[in-house]
């Protein structure tokens, strides 16, 4: 009964406290994603040798570097958002009422050729789910000042972290499993962003290619559309190829385009989703995809599109942390795929 409580008593702060904690997230993924962009910016920055073969650029000098062009690379995306995609996305918005006509005008050609009946009040609402989508965007787009403030001192604190845990008054013992949790965490985080995003990437860049060669409408917006969703899983992959698809069925006045629209998105999607995404981030995490599954539902009914979107980095998390703990270890065997979970003792 306890632990009943407690868990209502945590959801609803969950809930409640979602205005704090949902740009604290957001936060953390940037700082995940500068980081690791950072890093494989020192991997390929070239080193200038001094006559002892050593680098001749201080260590410092070389992260600094490294951490600019990182934030211009993250802040020079979300320029290209606000400049270009945004009007896009503004257009789009604009013309769901013409497309929700479409879409009834569609159903009722249905209706008649082939005799199939559409509830009108199951129809989705175009208008009413674009309203809902641009309310959530709008506002995480209102919460960018605590983000910012969040990511400054994250940055800030990042360089003394490690002094704040050899201050704690833990054992070696409990100091040396903490820094394995966080840096297990850590690590596995930084992997499983930059790889996302550079999947997410290359499937809204192949998708924008696609659909321009198709000639279907706000090429530009779908491949956004389809990048941002890819990091939402498995509904994320679907929804991103039926959104496009369903505009090019209610747009089109052929059978060609709404086609060769969805024969190009799913092979895209088949290729980078199911075959190159499972490849370069299976070694990263090994949870059971009906886990994901219930957590993505979970979190969506608490946090909404932002709940979504970081369902998998807070289950890696949560997954990490019990299989370290003899209490905890069987949730983390729940969790994971094949009951195979991260031996507790290998950080002893």
């Amino acid at each position: 009964m306890h632990s009943l409580v407690f868990f209502i008593s945590l959801m609803f702060c969950l809930w409640i406290g979602r205005s704090i904690f949902i740009p604290l997230l957001f936060a953390a993924f940037l700082w995940y994603l500068i980081n690791a962009i950072s890093a494989y910016y020192r991997k390929i920055m070239p080193c200038y040798k001094d006559k002892n073969g050593a680098c001749a650029l201080p260590s410092k000098m070389f992260n600094i570097i490294s951490n600019i062009l990182s934030f211009g690379t993250i802040f020079g995306v979300i320029y290209l958002f606000a400049t270009q995609i945004k009007p896009m996305l503004s257009e789009l918005y604009n013309a769901t009422p013409i497309l929700q006509q479409k879409l009834l005008s569609f159903s009722n050609f249905i209706s008649t050729k082939i005799g199939i009946g559409f509830d009108i009040d199951l129809m989705p609402n175009l208008p009413q789910i674009a309203s809902y989508v641009g309310s959530s965007l709008a506002g995480i787009a209102t919460s960018t000042g605590m983000v910012l403030i969040y990511l400054i001192f994250m940055f800030i604190e990042q360089s003394s972290f490690n002094k704040k845990i050899n201050a704690m008054p833990l054992s070696k013992i409990k100091a040396k499993k903490l820094r394995f949790i966080l840096s297990s965490i850590n690590d596995n985080m930084k992997k499983y962003l930059f790889t996302k995003t550079f999947i997410s990437a290359a499937t809204g860049v192949s998708s924008y290619i696609a659909l321009k060669i198709i000639g279907l409408e706000y090429a530009s917006v779908w491949a956004f559309i389809i990048f941002i969703l890819n990091y939402i899983p498995t509904i994320g992959s679907i929804l991103a190829c039926a959104m496009p698809i369903a505009y090019a069925l209610i747009s089109g006045d052929t059978w060609h385009l709404p086609v060769f629209t969805a024969i190009s998105l799913t092979a895209i999607e088949i290729v980078f989703g199911n075959i190159l995404d499972p490849k370069l981030t299976g070694k990263t995490l090994n949870i059971s995809t009906l886990a994901i599954l219930i957590n993505l539902v979970f979190w969506g009914m608490i946090w909404g599109l932002a709940g979504m979107f970081f369902s998998v980095p807070i289950l890696a998390a949560v997954y990490i942390t019990t299989a370290q703990f003899d209490s905890t270890r069987w949730i983390a065997t729940l969790l994971s795929t094949d009951g195979k979970i991260p031996d507790e003792t290998q950080n002893d």
